[in-house]
């Protein structure tokens, strides 16, 4: 691999192959960009997050196979006069104007007008001022035609009454994401494209050391797009998030990885006066360590083929290509960016050959001295750092609403929230529990299954709702006291999942019995994430450690490695989580949280930790263990510490995005790197080289 990557940069610096490389890169952006569709094209609001094995989904696929008029997407229509009573003659005309109107999509409405009095009675609240009727919408509708039918209904509302509709359930909530990310799509880009450049300016203070790092991260941004169309085009389904997610990745990796090379291109060139010779001999030393950080981010991501759960597994194709691409251009394209410009490309401070690399009195060399001067108080401190922000994990709580996460004024999210003020918890989402039989089930053991499943724990109601015409088949609806999102609901349901066999038992029923629902659903939901949890994070591990081996022909240093950052992964995520509590008054999070964090922390921080063991690696061809270590913090602190600002203001605007999902992931991740960036690899990993490492053991691989 080394030789393959030596002779590829080693051509790419030359005058000929630096004009080949821009020229093949020229071409290929071109005729994708002209040939191939884009990513947008293909991308989806949510994607079946639960392998087809999942019990509820099982439930769910029996009770569609034997009541068929189930089919549809469900929406709830909340209506709401604050200050007066909802005439129910005046809802029933509504509705009637609503089914006249015949509009395209809309598959089933309930007949208010058709139902006995204390039957209607059951969609208005007690003290009458909120109603909800549900209403049905064709399953092949796509998002946009609901959006349209939405719309219209919406209008009849606005048109023939004073009150006001808000549509929630999962048909509404579907609407107002697409609209949500329709919009928050252009911040994203807008903002990402605008701190990156204001930050790089700041940084460097050169124009052209923003602009063309910038350049190479447009260039493969379009590459990306546009394969991933093509790979949309072919079957792939993309989620919105997904994409919101691998645009951040992309950049904040061209840009990172930009650093690294013309840091290294900026030494050469004080040894070099030819700008070819210089970037041959950067690439000599970064281009290996540049490659293999890019290939442990694509190895965590391929990892995620492993999870069960559609969310992670998704991140793995789109992720994968994305990093492809980065990898491809860290060696190509940006070597050949900067040969472009050469000395240029850091006016007004221009390199001069006999010019200082590294001054000892600069801020790194200050803490390389430090840390090789006292490696064991470094440890020490930043050690307790990290152990005291890590066990703020104890105190983590998980929210399984997702609905929760998304702004407090969007119209599905406020009309549930009515829903949950004006009626029973348990109503906002019953669970549907369906008896399956080999022989009819007669009239008195249906009725004796319902109490023992009225008897179970913090059920409220439970009413038969259809049977089959055989009798065999019978579908229950159970409610439950409380939130149907909530830990002890589900946990309750767990607990009447396990003791199924037991309550026909008790009935004298044979059979099975199946749960559907959102809380049956979030049951499965919990259980599949913490089993990809365990086995995403240690294949991961596993995968990068093995790496980092190769990469340093040492068992020792990758321990270093990996040990420090899964401990940068927990102190980021017991510390972020303190700090969402502390500014933004968020207690709880999202069970993903976790596992996007810990992907994209340690696939990210261990960028940092490969630049610095590699300059160590460097310099103990030739100096001690403890001169090695101070040249390799000195000489990368700048470039690195430059790149993790870069990378947490990157991970940051996540923050912009409309759910909290994805803003408390971009917060977690880029405190997390800040820790990497200036404890990790400028402390603590730098200390035990020092304490570990022998002068004895000189390395000869880079």
């Amino acid at each position: 691999m080394k030789k393959v990557i030596n002779y590829i940069t080693d051509f790419v610096s030359t005058r000929k192959g630096m004009w080949l490389t821009l020229g093949a890169w020229l071409v290929i952006t071109l005729l994708l960009a002209g040939l191939a569709p884009s990513a947008k094209d293909y991308e989806v609001s949510g994607i079946n997050s639960l392998p087809d094995d999942a019990k509820s989904v099982i439930a769910q696929n029996k009770v569609d196979h034997y009541f068929k008029d189930n089919d549809g997407l469900p929406a709830l229509l909340v209506f709401q006069n604050k200050e007066n009573k909802i005439e129910i003659t005046e809802l029933t005309e509504l509705l009637a104007k609503v089914e006249e109107e015949d509009i395209e999509g809309v598959k089933e409405i309930i007949p208010l007008s058709e139902l006995p009095p204390q039957a209607a009675a059951g969609f208005f609240s007690e003290d009458g001022t909120t109603a909800v009727i549900p209403l049905t919408f064709e399953s092949s509708l796509d998002t946009t035609e609901m959006k349209e039918a939405q719309e219209k209904i919406q209008e009849i509302s606005e048109a023939s009454t004073d009150l006001t509709l808000y549509i929630t359930g999962p048909a509404g909530i579907a609407v107002n994401t697409l609209d949500l990310f329709s919009r928050a799509d252009v911040v994203l880009i807008l903002s990402t494209v605008g701190i990156i450049l204001v930050l790089l300016i700041v940084i460097y203070r050169s124009p052209l050391l923003a602009l063309i790092p910038l350049i190479a991260a447009a260039i493969v941004y379009e590459v990306v797009n546009q394969t991933l169309g093509l790979m949309g085009k072919a079957g792939l389904v993309m989620d919105k998030q997904t994409l919101s997610i691998m645009s951040i990745l992309l950049f904040a990796a061209v840009i990172d990885y930009s650093l690294f090379v013309f840091s290294r291109f900026r030494e050469e060139l004080k040894d070099h006066e030819n700008k070819y010779l210089a970037m041959k001999s950067a690439m000599r030393e970064t281009g290996i360590p540049v490659f293999y950080s890019g290939g442990t981010v694509l190895a965590a991501m391929l990892v995620l083929f492993f999870a069960e759960f559609g969310d992670y597994r998704n991140f793995a194709p789109t992720f994968g290509t994305t990093m492809v691409v980065i990898m491809l251009a860290s060696i190509t394209l940006v070597p050949a960016l900067f040969t472009l410009f050469g000395r240029k490309s850091f006016w007004p401070k221009v390199p001069k050959v006999g010019a200082e690399k590294v001054a000892k009195s600069s801020f790194w060399g200050k803490i390389g001295q430090i840390v090789v001067k006292k490696p064991i108080g470094s440890a020490i401190v930043v050690g307790f750092i990290l152990l005291v922000s890590a066990s703020n994990m104890f105190q983590l709580n998980y929210q399984f609403d997702t609905l929760k996460s998304f702004p407090e004024d969007m119209p599905s999210r406020q009309g549930f929230e009515i829903l949950e003020d004006k009626f029973e918890k348990g109503d906002l989402a019953p669970t549907t529990v369906l008896l399956e039989s080999q022989k009819a089930v007669s009239a008195e053991e249906q009725k004796e299954l319902l109490n023992q499943l009225s008897a179970q724990s913090l059920v409220s109601n439970v009413r038969i709702d259809d049977s089959t015409d055989d009798k065999k088949v019978i579908k229950y609806s159970l409610t439950f006291e409380e939130n149907p999102y909530s830990t002890k609901t589900m946990d309750a349901l767990v607990t009447m999942i396990d003791e199924s066999e037991h309550l026909l038992t008790e009935s004298h029923l044979e059979g099975k019995l199946y749960f559907a629902g959102e809380t049956a659903t979030q049951v499965d939901d919990r259980s599949v994430n913490n089993r990809d949890l365990v086995v995403i994070v240690l294949l991961e591990t596993i995968l990068i450690f093995i790496m980092l081996i190769f990469l340093t022909k040492s068992i020792k240093m990758p321990l270093y490695m990996m040990g420090t950052i899964l401990l940068s992964f927990l102190a980021a995520l017991g510390l972020g989580m303190f700090l969402t509590s502390l500014f933004f008054d968020i207690d709880s999070i999202s069970n993903r949280v976790p596992l996007y964090s810990f992907v994209f922390l340690v696939a990210l921080g261990i960028d940092y930790n490969i630049i610095l063991i590699s300059r160590f690696m460097e310099e103990r061809r030739k100096h001690s263990v403890q001169k090695s270590v101070e040249i390799a913090v000195s000489s990368t602190g700048g470039v690195i510490s430059s790149a993790g600002i870069l990378l947490a203001s990157t991970f940051a605007v996540l923050m912009t995005q409309p759910i909290e999902i994805l803003f408390v992931f971009g917060f977690i991740v880029a405190v997390g790197i800040l820790l990497d960036t200036f404890l990790i690899r400028g402390v603590l990993l730098p200390s035990l080289l020092v304490l570990f490492e022998k002068d004895k053991e000189v390395s000869k691989n880079v």
